[in-house]
């Protein structure tokens, strides 16, 4: 939420790691923090963005050498109807990565409580998970949409076609290896990998850097808040906690 006040698109992925980090090292110290379960994530904070760079880029130049010839008003016709299939791809690249991470933790949860009694995530789980992921799409951060389509390169749809098929195929891959990527990394490599294909500047290189700052604060600034409010609670509740 503070990210979302500054306009600046961070990691919902590395900001539930972080906390589900801290809240645990405050309760039981840095010996249950399992380092195999970090090591990919921790890599593809600089791998995801890096793949959905190159990926914008190549996209950009392929169809920018399909299409040259064409007139601008039939390829921005044709890529608006293009973008509709690589958004759906996008979204769904979206939901079957960032949908999961929710969706484990609330099963962990639940089974750590003695309510289930095997890992297996509920239907009712996994339908809230992607219900609640929708309609925060839905609600629309329009500070985030701001700086995605205008802040950081100028978008044309042909430019928006090639940032999401990228973003889409990038995610797709980190999902198959079972990897938690950043679904915002990803597009924010993208989107400047397609502005440099255009130029190099016309990337604005000064807004990508707040936005860099942003992910490298995102998992200790999250780690500190669970922290905080694990205390809060603890002293609300009398220590009574388990």
């Amino acid at each position: 939420m503070i990210t979302w006040y500054l306009g600046l698109p961070s990691s919902s992925s590395h900001a539930l790691i972080g906390g589900y980090a801290g809240a645990a090292i405050v309760k039981s110290g840095f010996g249950v923090i399992i380092p195999g379960g970090w090591y990919k994530t921790l890599i593809f904070i600089v791998l995801a963005p890096a793949i959905g760079m190159f990926l914008g880029w190549v996209f950009k130049i392929i169809t920018s050498w399909i299409l040259h010839k064409e007139r601008p008003g039939v390829v921005n016709k044709w890529s608006r109807i293009l973008q509709l299939f690589s958004a759906a791809f996008y979204s769904l690249g979206h939901g079957g990565n960032d949908a999961q991470k929710t969706m484990g933790i609330i099963t962990s949860l639940l089974f750590t409580g003695g309510i289930i009694h095997e890992f297996v995530v509920p239907l009712w789980v996994v339908l809230l998970a992607h219900s609640a992921i929708a309609l925060g799409t839905l609600s629309g951060g329009w500070r985030i949409v701001k700086t995605m389509g205008q802040r950081i390169t100028r978008l044309r749809p042909i430019d928006g076609f090639c940032a999401e098929t990228a973003s889409a195929i990038s995610i797709f891959l980190a999902t198959h290896l079972g990897v938690p990527v950043s679904t915002t990394h990803v597009i924010t490599g993208a989107i400047s990998g397609v502005g440099t294909a255009n130029r190099w500047t016309a990337v604005h290189w000064g807004i990508t850097l707040r936005i860099v700052w942003a992910w490298v604060l995102t998992i200790p600034g999250a780690a500190i808040i669970a922290a905080l409010s694990y205390f809060l609670i603890k002293l609300i509740s009398g220590g009574n906690l388990l």
